[in-house]
């Protein structure tokens, strides 16, 4: 599983007299990063170059610098760095020298790096939601449980066989709590239609 950014991050550079400026931002789709890229982007600079990632969709831009010098980097930075729904521009002022091809690679790759090297993290957990029924008097042995698996409870539901509950955890706890319910209430739970 990847990581996100838990708040925006920016970070600065200077190379042969051109100034870099990564910022980067949580994402939740293709068009949070398009609002963050207009945003962010500096009019007056020399090039505002991005890109980002949201599970399978990934954009980039060299905004004017030589193809796959730019925009490629960033994204490869992001993915290097082991982030997901995250996008990253790096607006470049120039300074009067001129980097090459390889330099801007490494100047706009390696200052994208570097931001979110630095950057706090969140990680991303991916969740599922399970439905359960049980007799009315195992609801508190099951709710006894369910801080220890990290699982939230959604929905509740009573009617005359007891209760049917909806909870919501890391997919890789649906396992351990479903053996705990079943060991604690002596099979007493049943587990119904789960979802992703």
């Amino acid at each position: 599983m990847s990581d996100t950014l838990a708040a925006t991050a920016s970070h600065a550079l200077e190379i042969k007299h051109s100034r870099f400026l990564a910022q980067a931002a949580p994402i939740d789709g293709a068009a949070a990063a398009l609002a963050f890229i207009g945003e962010v982007s500096v009019a007056d600079a020399t090039h505002n170059c991005w890109a980002y990632r949201h599970g399978d969709d990934y954009r980039s831009s060299d905004d004017g610098e030589p193809a796959g010098t730019a925009g490629r980097p960033i994204l490869a930075a992001i993915d290097g760095q082991g982030y997901d729904r995250v996008v990253v521009v790096v607006t470049r002022w120039y300074g009067g020298i001129k980097l090459g091809a390889g330099g801007l690679v490494r100047a706009y790759g390696g200052t994208a790096a570097e931001c979110l090297r630095l950057a706090p993290r969140l990680p991303l957990v991916a969740m599922r939601t399970v439905h359960l029924a049980c007799p009315f008097d195992e609801l508190g042995t099951i709710y006894t449980h369910l801080a220890a698996h990290a699982a939230e409870k959604r929905d509740e539901a009573f009617d005359e066989h007891g209760a049917r509950l909806t909870l919501e955890l890391p997919l890789d706890r649906v396992q351990a709590l479903k053996t705990q319910l079943r060991d604690a209430t002596r099979g007493r739970v049943r587990w119904c239609g789960d979802e992703h």
